[in-house]
């Protein structure tokens, strides 16, 4: 009878924790497709606001296809939405997990989400304003040297603007991966200043790998992955004292 009343209780605990889940899903959703509608609505301003951006190369856009103009309304709508969006899902998933956290793991964790999200605009904003002009002028002075005619499509043009954007917003959550893998005991500072050599190679391999094959622009994106590195060892050995302590 009273393991009988036991599983009872756990099926009744599985059933709470996935209605409490649902709802959180349901926020998500609500709020990604009303984003997604306020992306559409902004997509022709912000598009207006990249164009007019001073550049060192000037790119007229074309289109190849009756249905490019609204892929990429469709794709700057999909950014807008998600960049609304992340700040809400990482808060909607902390009041998930928050009735089974201690006062100061809910402290901890809830600092996570405007760090991610800073960190994911900062990303941003390095790739958008410093890096693709860079890449989008190396480019284009090859394309000259060689006497071609430059005429891009706007499908291309976002293409690879989307291309730089993301992996390397994802490189500045660096910081904060370390710290939750420090805070789950699977690293430690003594571990990452021990691999640092091997750390900084895979980094300078990253940047060159994204970055056009130039030292100046290796330079400017190798320089912030390994300052990323050297924060990410600061912060997980405050996170790893504080643990001890």
């Amino acid at each position: 009878m009273e393991q009988a009343n036991i599983q009872q209780d756990q099926e009744q605990l599985l059933v709470a924790h996935l209605t409490e889940l649902r709802k959180r899903l349901i926020i998500v959703l609500v709020i990604l497709a009303l984003s997604l509608i306020a992306g559409f609505i902004a997509s022709p301003m912000i598009l207006q606001f990249i164009k007019s951006q001073p550049s060192a190369v000037r790119i007229e856009w074309n289109v190849f296809g009756f249905a490019d103009g609204i892929a990429i309304y469709f794709k700057c709508a999909l950014v807008v939405a998600l960049l609304i969006s992340l700040p809400v899902a990482m808060h909607q998933t902390w009041l998930f997990v928050k009735p089974g956290l201690t006062d100061v793991e809910k402290k901890g964790v809830f600092v996570f989400i405007p760090i991610t999200f800073l960190l994911f605009i900062l990303g941003v904003s390095f790739s958008y304003f410093v890096l693709f002009p860079m890449m989008i002028q190396f480019l284009s002075s090859i394309n000259q040297s060689i006497g071609a005619t430059e005429t891009y499509g706007i499908t291309q043009y976002f293409k690879m603007m989307f291309g730089i954007i993301l992996p390397v917003s994802l490189m500045f959550e660096l910081p904060i991966i370390i710290v939750f893998l420090t805070k789950i005991g699977l690293v430690n500072p003594k571990f990452l200043r021990k691999i640092r050599k091997a750390a900084y190679f895979v980094l300078v391999i990253v940047a060159i790998t994204i970055t056009p094959p130039d030292f100046i622009s290796d330079f400017i994106f190798s320089v912030p992955l390994l300052v990323l590195y050297e924060v990410s060892i600061l912060c997980s050995n405050w996170i790893y004292k504080k643990n001890r302590g």
